[in-house]
């Protein structure tokens, strides 16, 4: 049975969760859906779909294989419209992956912007605050703040963030402003994760300069210590895109700006290299385009 029908067939059961339903789009029997189903899993020695009565659901093996599945269905639907010369235009569903913060803030905003743009897609969030692998969670493009290990994937450099330390105006009215990491004894800090309660260490300056800042006070959530930093109760130590709303309005502050240590690049990374899809060619050149032109994200 030729392997691409076999593949197009997985595709469309797995999309309508039904092999009746697959079999009536694609114009096929249901014992011709059940074969093509059947020799493909053979063909692999991997179980793709479970199937009872009434549901049809993906294995762990199966949702990867449907992941690359759908590429390579795209590529030769792009394929197929060059040789015709037709210009490819993206269609089908992005997957992307930021950080919590950073993708309600930029990302979000960014993919509405894009999807409005483009009537043949849709889109994919995962936003967490953990390295994914793009690979096994089906990711077609990520955006990662920090320097990137060695790798096979492409990464394109959109701008660069500070590690700042901040609080609001009234606080330094009361506690006066710091003018060198070791006046950080006096001070004290709102801290995210800290469970025990301890001083906490900031390094500055590459590292060799650090001050130890006390702190009574710890949450779970970046967006409870914001808050408890604008409420003029603690230093906070964050990344500045996370606070530079609240700076742009002078709601709080950056201080030690001279002792800050080097910034943290930021980066689209995807897998496909050249060989990207226009859907994912597309989404870069216009993420690029939007996160260098925005003023949180500084340098390119």
């Amino acid at each position: 049975m030729d392997r691409l029908h076999m593949m197009e067939v997985f595709a469309a059961v797995a999309d309508r969760g039904s092999f009746a339903k697959a079999a009536r789009d694609l114009a096929l029997s249901a014992a011709a859906v059940t074969r093509a189903i059947t020799a493909l899993e053979d063909r692999l020695g991997a179980r793709l779909l479970l199937r009872t009565t009434r549901s049809v659901r993906l294995t762990e093996a199966g949702a990867r294989f449907l992941a690359d599945t759908q590429r390579i269905l795209e590529d030769i639907g792009e394929a197929e419209q060059a040789a015709a010369g037709a210009h490819a235009a993206p269609r089908g569903i992005l997957n992307v992956t930021a950080p919590v913060i950073f993708g309600r803030m930029y990302v979000t905003p960014l993919l509405r912007d894009w999807l409005d743009l483009h009537a043949g897609v849709g889109a994919h969030a995962l936003f967490v605050d953990r390295m994914v692998s793009m690979t096994d969670e089906g990711m077609d493009v990520a955006i990662r703040i920090g320097d990137l290990p060695d790798s096979s994937l492409t990464a394109i450099r959109v701008g660069s963030v500070r590690r700042v330390v901040v609080g609001a105006p009234d606080y330094f009215a009361r506690h006066g402003i710091p003018g060198h990491p070791d006046d950080l004894a006096s001070h004290h800090a709102v801290t995210v994760n800290n469970g025990a309660l301890r001083a906490v260490d900031w390094r500055f300056a590459d590292g060799q300069l650090g001050a130890r800042v006390p702190s009574r006070f710890s949450v779970t959530s970046l967006d409870a210590a914001i808050d408890t930093a604008l409420s003029n109760w603690a230093l906070l130590r964050t990344l500045s895109y996370q606070v530079a709303p609240h700076v742009a309005a002078g709601r709080l502050q950056i201080v030690l700006q001279a002792f800050e240590p080097p910034p943290l690049p930021i980066h689209i990374v995807h897998q496909e290299g050249r060989r990207a899809s226009a859907k994912l060619r597309s989404f870069i050149d216009f993420a690029v385009e939007q996160l260098r032109a925005t003023p949180a994200i500084h340098g390119g």
